[in-house]
């Protein structure tokens, strides 16, 4: 079927050229078979074969033969190519030539939630890998033009549209052609992105997470699909698994999404290939154990214009670097041994790209490595052999050049694909730039011509003044009008390539005809000196940091043996507070507690004066992650937050800094069933996953109130609306799950579904909710629907009418991590009062301040001090309400919150009383390493201000060089609570 398509839609198109088996009534059929052959060249055949005075013989489109001693027929049309060079065209994998990408329908996405509006497809309209783009495909000849003048011969286009977009078509820029020899591959490749179809207005995904979570449903209903156990038929799934052998290109936006995407690929065994975005020496490491081949822009940022200094302080430490270090990316790349393709993806303008190529060379690429990733790499990475390179029975797509390909002074003449010729510049023009003095008309003027090729200009003064002309040099004739103060002077002469001498006739104004003379000036040795040194001069490339950002480590911390002694020690356990005592820590956990303790290795810290506790545990926090809600369905138990952490959230230092060592960054409050929880120890610069507590408790977040029913929401129409539908809600699914998880445990065949194996888990009692929770209502219903279905609800969070149902809670065995004193930011918030930790801390309910706050989570120390004053608790089970109390109801407690021999040594020194408002977290150590220490704090402060300053240097001079720059912009600082429904892209 696909293929009548193509034939039916390559007869629709005008051609240029009628196929070979066509009738014609225009003129004679037989067609011209031409024989040529390039003599006398420099051939790269490949990145690593290359031929001096090597001869590249063509016919019919391709390659015949290439070598030094090539047998050329008889009848051969012979070009000598002596002291030019030959390379493959280029090729670009990852364009949308010739296919429009559709607009985002008016309104954006909105309305339909779960049902997709084409029937017979999957479920969600934004899967679309049925779509072939030769429905949509036209040749561009202007945006053809543009890639054969940057020398690319070849280009793999797609819909640049959907999560999953359907397959490639494999493209030769020949513009003398029709699509039926253009296309050489009509099934090139299957892409996909993490990216929204602008096509449909269905809701669904609204998040990176929705988006990982939905590819992974994808593939398992593609595999349900083709054991035959689906009963309706699904065009999108069967096009899903019939080009499931193609190569996978999925399109990233950041280093972190590449990692993401890799990370769902891994799980189903697909090696994608990734479309970069140029940041990947930020996290090299990570890139290179994807294992993945890459895909890669070079559209470099410009500096910004720093001359403002007031707007130029507002511009992030990050920006700034990335504009110095993002030229290396494609070095550290290769260095570390990842193969990656080149792309003009992402180029605001085509001309850009071989600028922006010699500036990664000048930052350390290797030019070999610049061919193969434009040549040998996309075609090995789509599986065609002839493209890429210049072996006997390849595609005849080369372009000729003056010389070096990567050379700023070189210049590409020709651009041949298919064997057809398109002329880029002009091969055989004398180069005459240089200085001359021109004699004419008894005077010397001073002539200057610049430029390459066609393209050289001339201009002219005398005795240092500018004299108006014209200038004009073609097929080797020089045409020069002159107007010398009314006396006006018409040139003209032909050049000699072999002399340094132009001499010609002239016609003054009366017509009377002369001569003329222009000999040619010598080059100073001391100009080419100067030349010479500007050209070495080496680039200077800031060092990477982990993060990449304002205090981010250039090495990571290690594990040490560290003895604090004489200090005061919080347990947070049945030994209370212990004065002037010693803490060994060793191996990453603590190792002794006692008095005059000793270890001849170890680093020691004198606690004189100071207090040492467990570190802060936050039961419920936003900072780093990408995303907290998947709004677009009532029930996102599918998502998880650890698909989403993000380690570069500055956040995860400022915590450090005020004692915090472990949360759970909870989904947020969107919807009834929100998605699962992230718990995570904050090991500033270390990766996502090494953040991730390992073998973590599985957590789920749940909510109620006015969040979940759209309260504040001008648009919300999705079911629930009202409290009493909350509850049915939950009911429904669990009811849903019941049946699902006797289904699967019956041994018979079943459809899995993640977000239903989410939920068995909960009946399972393996997953624990941790719910938003504010009304006393909705407290009791959601214990109730709970012991309904034989399960127990771990934590209410918020629960800020917790002192009104405390009993009921503690009958239930619900734990509450509540706030200290913040209340009436909502209407179901009036009636919270401060003593509502201590109320509940008094009923038997295990208690825990938490923050779901950036700032807060910076002083949960002084939180927690607010119910001793509210409510009588003493210090000690004050402070247990930020340590252990929350590590008990994570399941964490055997691990952190507590100092006790054996647990891990998450602990933090103190300046003072650690519950006092002097108090100063002065070091803040995780699994035996120092994550924070204020006096390096300080030493960073001073480091920043002299990098940005250095940085700020280095722009201006590229301003005042004639660099391009672009107006200071200031990073918004993010601020997640549960209701932001925004995402972090980058």
């Amino acid at each position: 079927m696909r293929k009548l398509f193509l034939l039916l839609f390559f007869l629709s198109l005008s051609t240029l050229k009628a196929q070979d088996y066509f009738p014609t009534d225009k003129g004679v059929k037989t067609t011209k078979n031409e024989v040529v052959a390039f003599t006398n060249a420099t051939i790269h055949v490949t990145p690593n074969q290359v031929l001096k005075k090597g001869t590249l013989l063509i016919k019919n489109g391709k390659v015949v033969d290439v070598g030094k001693s090539v047998r050329i027929p008889s009848g051969t049309q012979i070009i000598d190519l002596t002291g030019k060079s030959i390379y493959p065209s280029f090729i670009d994998i990852y364009s949308d030539f010739g296919i429009k990408k559709p607009k985002r329908q008016s309104g954006g996405f909105g309305g339909t939630q779960y049902a997709a509006e084409r029937e017979g497809y999957y479920w969600n309209d934004h899967i679309r890998p049925e779509t072939n783009p030769i429905n949509e495909f036209k040749f561009d000849v202007g945006k053809a033009k543009g890639y054969l003048n940057a020398g690319f011969g070849v280009v793999n286009t797609h819909l640049h549209d959907g999560i999953i977009r359907g397959n490639g078509l494999l493209i030769a820029l020949n513009p003398n052609k029709t699509n039926s020899y253009r296309v050489l591959d009509d099934m090139s490749a299957q892409y996909l992105s993490f990216s929204k179809s602008n096509k449909s207005k269905q809701l669904y995904p609204g998040s990176r997470m929705g988006a990982m979570a939905l590819l992974r449903q994808v593939y398992y209903d593609a595999d349900w699909y083709a054991k035959g156990n689906m009963k309706n038929k699904d065009l999108a799934l069967e096009a899903l698994n019939k080009k499931n052998n193609l190569v996978q290109i999925f399109e990233t936006d950041n280093h972190l999404d590449a990692l993401r995407a890799d990370k769902v690929g891994d799980e189903f065994g697909i090696q994608y290939t990734i479309v970069g975005s140029g940041d990947e020496y930020e996290r090299i490491n990570d890139i290179k154990a994807t294992n993945a081949k890459f895909i890669i822009p070079i559209n470099f940022q410009m500096a910004y214009d720093v001359s403002n200094p007031l707007l130029a302080k507002h511009i992030s430490l990050r920006d700034m670097r990335k504009w110095n270090q993002e030229p290396s990316n494609l070095s550290v790349l290769s260095k570390n041994g990842v193969t990656f393709a080149l792309t003009t993806h992402k180029l605001k303008s085509i001309t850009a790209f071989h600028k922006n190529l010699q500036k990664a060379i000048t930052y350390g690429l290797d030019k070999k490595t610049a061919l193969a990733a434009l040549t040998t790499i996309p075609a090995s990475i789509i599986g065609n052999n002839t493209i890429g390179n210049l072996n006997a029975g390849s595609h005849a797509n080369f372009i000729i050049t003056s010389g070096d390909v990567f050379d700023t002074k070189t210049t590409i003449y020709e651009n041949w694909v298919q064997g057809d010729q398109n002329i880029i510049n002009i091969m055989n023009i004398t180069d005459i730039t240089g200085n001359y003095n021109l004699s004419v008309n008894n005077k010397t003027y001073q002539l200057t011509v610049s430029g390459k090729g066609a393209k050289q200009i001339g201009s002219i003064k005398l005795n240092d003044k500018k004299v108006k002309s014209k200038f004009s040099f073609k097929y080797d004739w020089i045409k020069i009008a002159m107007n010398d103060n009314g006396n006006f002077t018409r040139i003209l002469g032909k050049v000699d390539a072999n002399s340094n001498t132009i001499q010609g006739n002239a016609f003054d104004s009366l017509g009377n005809k002369t001569t003329w003379t222009a000999t040619k000036k010598s080059t100073t040795k001391n100009s080419k000196k100067k030349g010479k040194k500007s050209k070495d001069t080496p680039v200077t490339v800031l060092p990477v940091s982990y993060p990449n950002v304002g205090f981010g480590n250039y090495t990571l911390p290690k594990t040490q043996t560290i003895l604090i002694k004489n200090t005061t020690v919080w347990t947070s356990e049945s030994d209370g507070i212990l004065e002037n005592t010693d803490v060994l820590l060793k191996d990453g956990k603590i190792a002794k507690i006692g008095k005059n303790l000793r270890d001849r290795r170890a680093t020691v810290i004198d606690g004189t004066g100071k207090h040492l506790t467990a570190g802060i545990v936050d039961e419920h926090t936003h900072i780093g992650a990408s995303a907290i809600n998947e709004w677009a369905q009532n029930s996102s138990a599918e998502v998880t937050i650890e698909d989403v952490v993000d380690p570069n959230d500055i956040n995860i230092y400022r915590n450090l800094s005020g004692g915090t060592t472990s949360a759970q960054i909870l989904h947020g409050s969107a919807n009834p069933i929100g998605g699962r929880s992230a718990i995570i120890k904050l090991k500033w610069g270390e990766n996502a996953d090494n953040m991730i507590y390992k073998n973590t408790p599985k957590f789920i977040k749940f909510a109620l109130g006015e969040n979940v029913k759209q309260s504040r929401s001008p648009n919300g129409v999705r079911f629930p609306q009202t409290r009493m539908g909350v509850e049915q809600v939950f009911v429904d699914y669990f009811t849903r799950a019941k049946e699902y998880d006797a289904l699967k445990k019956s041994g018979k065949p079943f459809r899995k579904d993640l977000e239903m194996e989410t939920l068995s888990e909960i009946l399972n009692k393996e997953r624990f909710i941790s719910c938003h929770s504010y009304v006393q209502s909705e407290i009791n219903m959601l214990m109730k629907v709970a012991e309904r279905f034989n399960f127990n609800i771990n934590t209410f969070t918020h629960i800020l009418e917790g002192y009104k149902v405390a009993d009921k809670m503690a009958k239930h065995g619900v734990g509450g991590s509540t706030f200290s004193d913040w209340w009436a930011y909502k209407y179901e918030v009036n009636d919270a009062i401060p003593f509502n930790a201590a109320i509940m801390h008094n009923a038997g309910v295990t208690v825990a301040i938490n923050s779901d706050d950036r700032e807060m989570s910076r002083r949960l120390n002084q939180e927690a001090a607010k119910t001793v004053k509210y409510g009588g608790v003493s210090e000690l089970e004050a402070w247990k309400m930020v340590t252990i109390n929350p590590a008990k109801l994570l399941h964490i407690d055997d691990k952190v919150g507590s100092i006790k021999v054996g647990k891990d040594a998450d602990v933090v020194l103190w300046s003072h009383h650690p519950m006092s408002i002097y108090a100063k977290a002065e070091k803040t150590i995780i699994e035996g390493k120092v994550f924070f220490d204020r006096a390096k704090d300080i030493k960073k402060r001073q480091a920043i201000k002299e990098e940005k300053s250095k940085l700020i240097n280095m722009m201006l001079k590229e301003k005042m060089g004639g660099g391009k720059t672009q107006v200071p912009v200031k990073r918004g600082d993010r601020n997640f609570h549960c209701d932001t429904l925004e995402e972090l892209k980058s």
